[in-house]
Formats: structure tokens, sequence, C-alpha cells
């Protein structure tokens, strides 16, 4: 059978029911590729998995959630949805509702979104409102919006997205055969680890996995209200996606990390970066700078051996690090990381000396 969205593969794990208007793209069935340079980093038979959420539908892990949110929107009868963004959620909200019929508004922090996520908005009919403040602020402001009128906020504290994205857990299990030892996530607004942990928790519950894996999140370093323990108010990072200051899902980030004995921790803008462009030389695989900061984070704990007890209690570990966006979401960013090649004439002669075909 062909592939037809998370919301018809998971329909018994999921809130809805045959009066449920189902509004997709056909988002999910996302690759997990095995890494053989970080399986081998992390050594003694490691396997290291990346989940390339970049090949949904708009370019990331939020179709996951916002097929949900704006299925239930449709259900509710709204007319227009409503989210905070910086960048992802935009796209993804205005994709879908496009695809539902319903106007999106997206309020946006104003110079803090890659172009190439704010053209998804408007190529999808949005109605965008550039913000003069942070993302914390611009939720705030959604929030008290969707009070006043009636419109669907599909932010992550919406809870049917947090069902939506829960499905990357199911895939990932359903791909390995039982859930990973360890899942490695960037963490921005928080929804993802939560969503994730919630996923394997049903899963295990239903019979389906036999382990429950450690939930490791990884903030950037300037953006980090949930290793500091306090909000950050001035939250910087070249990773956009993950510039939060106060996380809409705080408490249940936290908890899942409790729960799973993991860990949330930063990785620095340079860790991030130069995971960035190991996954593209290495792997092949073109992330936007946030989603990197899940691979940093194998990197940085990696090198301290935190995974070699567990590797030698076990005999072999599975691993999975979340990649939650496609490099073309953000690529001012791939331009600025690369030499441009200088222009040549057109001779063999000239090619040659350019790139040493001989080499």
């Amino acid at each position: 059978m062909s592939w037809k969205g998370i919301i018809e593969q998971y329909r018994s794990y999921l809130p809805v029911t045959e009066q449920t208007p189902i509004v997709s793209l056909h988002e999910g069935n996302t690759p997990l590729i095995q890494s053989h340079w970080l399986s081998e980093l992390v050594g003694n038979g490691a396997e290291v998995y990346l989940k390339y959420e970049g090949m949904n539908p708009t370019g990331s892990f939020k179709d996951r959630g916002m097929t949900m949110a704006i299925s239930k929107a449709v259900e509710a009868k709204s007319v227009a949805v409503l989210c905070a963004s910086t960048g992802n959620t935009s796209a993804a909200a205005s994709a879908y509702a496009a695809r539902a019929g319903l106007t999106s508004i997206v309020l946006i922090p104003n110079g803090n979104i890659a172009l190439g996520k704010l053209s998804q908005a408007l190529i999808h009919g949005a109605k965008v409102a550039p913000v003069e403040a942070n993302f914390d602020t611009c939720l705030e402001l959604a929030k008290e919006i969707a009070d006043k009128y009636p419109i669907t906020l599909v932010n992550s504290i919406n809870p049917h997205r947090i069902e939506g994205q829960k499905t990357c857990a199911f895939e990932i299990s359903d791909t390995l055969g039982d859930a990973p030892d360890f899942n490695l996530t960037p963490v921005g607004n928080a929804g993802n680890i939560t969503a994730q942990w919630k996923g394997y928790c049903e899963y295990h519950s239903a019979g389906k996995t036999t382990l429950l894996p450690r939930m490791l999140g990884f903030q950037a370093a300037g953006a980090a209200p949930l290793v500091h323990g306090k909000p950050v108010l001035n939250p910087e990072t070249i990773a956009t996606a993950i510039r939060i200051g106060n996380p809409a899902s705080w408490d249940q980030a936290i908890q899942a990390r409790d729960d799973s004995n993991g860990l949330i921790d930063a990785v620095t803008d340079d860790e991030i970066l130069a995971a960035y462009q190991q996954l593209a030389t290495r792997d092949g695989v073109f992330v936007e700078p946030a989603s990197a900061a899940s691979v940093a984070g194998l990197l940085k704990y990696a090198q301290r051996d935190y995974f070699a007890k567990p590797l030698a209690d076990k005999g072999r570990l599975r691993i999975v690090c979340i990649v939650t966006g496609h490099g073309l979401k953000d690529p001012e960013r791939a331009i600025k990381s690369i030499e441009l090649p200088d222009r040549i004439q057109p001779s063999v002669e000239s090619i040659h000396q350019a790139i040493n075909l001989a080499g």
C-alpha cells in the first residue's frame, strides 16, 4: 500500500475519529540513514542513525504535528489558524492551511528568520506580521490573540501538535524493530523531545517495543534556558530554529529527560556548524544548522566516553540523532560556510589546473 501520511498510518494511536477530516501532504515515512563515520566514532559496534526529518513535505519535522493540528482545526470549524514562528512552524502551518482552505496568520520575530522559511509562508499565502520582538514575545502575543478571536493557535502548546510529532518515535521503532538505546534531538521550544518520548512510551506500553531510550536533548549555548534553569531574555545563536529563550514545553521536556534517565545540555555555535558541515561532507545529508545540534551533542559526548559503559554492558548500542530540517531552509548559512570557486577559462587545461583531475 502507498504511504498516505502519519494519521492514516498510526490512526489507532491518534485522537481522530471517522468524522475528523484528514488534511495531509503525505508527511512522515522519512528515511532513517545509518551514519558510518559516526558509528565508527562511537566505536565498539555502535550503530548511529540519522532520522532525516528534512524529507517531510515542507522540509521539517513540523509537518507531523501540523497535519494533526490543521485536521482538528477543520473539525472544529475554524476558518483561520495562527502561529508564532522562527520559520519552520510558519512554513508548515501555511502549507497545511492552504491545503485545508484556511487562512494562515504568522507572527515572526523581525530579522530573526531564515529567508528560505519566510519564503515558504509567503508563497503559501500566509498573512505574515514581522514583529519587533523575539520569538517568546511573539508567542505571548499569539496566545493573547487566540484568546480574543475565534482563531486556532497551532504552536506546540496545541496538544494535537505533540500527538502528530510523536509518530517520529513510532517510525524509528518500526524501522529498527525496537526502540533505540539513545535518542538525541535538538531542543528549542521543546515540543520535539516531549513528543518523541511520548511516542516511545506509548509504543512500549502497547508491547511494540522492549526498550525505552534515554532522551538526550541539545540546545544552542546562547539559547539554553533548560540547561541554565531559567529563561534567557535575549537568546542568540546562528541556529535560528532553536533561538528560543522560554520553551513552551519546558516542564514536559524536563520530565522526558528525567523519566528516561537522559540529559539536556548545550552545544556552541562552533560545534553546531562543525557538525553541520561534517554531515554534508561525510554523510551527504544537508540540514539546517539547528538540526545539527543533535549530532554536535553526539560528538561532544562521544569524546567524553559517555556511551562506553552502556556499550560494555549491552555489547551493542543503537543511537538515533534526529536531524529536524532540510539545509535549503537556510541557504544563506550554507553559502557563508563555503568558499566559492573562482571562474576559469573554458578549457580542459584550465579545469585540470583548477581542480586537479588527476588527483
